[in-house]
């Protein structure tokens, strides 16, 4: 079942959504050579601690995972997709870093992501997050009144295969409000035209993933949580909380 938020509930989550970007934009600033992920997840808490928000990460465990994830934030390095559980790994320079953020304040959930690269980068790792980036941009674009889900799946995949990149197959956004995980799945690839209408109310976590090889293989880490590349080759991942209105998409995580 899908629920229409009213406008005062949309402002309300994205007043959540501002404490999501706050977080993101420092641990951005926070992660450099020699920092370790755990300490990325500090910086995060710190955040949620201040606003006086909460965590739908923290203890999150759904049917997939062996143990309630146990931090605030996700931190996935190089060949990682998604999902990374922050451990005593120190950063290095070029390392490419997903960090995944969410935040609970007053009973509405938000949740972003964004990709960096940490000290000296690779030009193709710099291709590789402008181009989730601007695969994120058109399915946001996408997300209008009159619309449907495929419209914005289709506009996500289009960027991501015209580049050459491969999408990981059954993972992609989803509704997101009370809880941060609702109806309806949002894929990373699909048909024009087709699914479910966009309706004034919705709210939608977007969030292209990326393989660099063009490859769509992945598989789960010995930790249960962490998705990886099966061939080894660099990902990013990029993420906004949208809502749907008359007047057109408004980005609620905006940093």
């Amino acid at each position: 079942m899908v629920e229409l938020k009213t406008d005062t509930s949309i402002d309300a989550m994205y007043e959540t959504g501002q404490v999501v970007g706050r977080a993101l934009t420092a641990v951005r600033k926070a992660a450099d050579i020699g920092v370790s992920l755990l300490e990325l997840d500090e910086v995060a808490h710190d955040v949620l601690r201040s606003a006086g928000a909460g965590s739908p990460f923290l203890g999150y465990r759904p049917s997939f995972a062996p143990t309630p994830f146990p931090a605030v934030l996700c931190t996935s390095v190089n060949d990682a997709i998604v999902h990374g559980i922050p451990t005593n790994y120190r950063l290095r320079d070029g390392d490419l870093l997903s960090a995944d953020f969410g935040a609970e304040l007053g009973g509405w959930a938000g949740d972003s992501a964004i990709s960096f690269v940490v000290g000296r980068p690779r030009p193709d790792d710099l291709r590789l997050i402008e181009t989730a980036e601007r695969a994120l941009a058109a399915g946001i674009e996408a997300a209008v009144v009159g619309n449907r889900i495929g419209d914005i799946a289709h506009a996500i995949g289009t960027v991501c295969r015209a580049a050459g990149y491969g999408i990981p197959d059954g993972f992609g956004g989803h509704g997101i409000g009370r809880r941060m995980h609702e109806d309806p799945p949002v894929p990373n690839e699909g048909r024009p035209g087709r699914g479910l209408p966009l309706r004034h109310g919705m709210v939608l976590a977007i969030e292209p993933m990326l393989i660099a090889s063009g490859a769509d293989g992945y598989h789960a880490a010995a930790d249960g949580w962490t998705l990886r590349t099966n061939d080894g080759s660099r990902a990013a991942h990029a993420e906004h909380t949208v809502a749907i209105t008359t007047t057109g998409p408004r980005v609620l995580t905006a940093r």
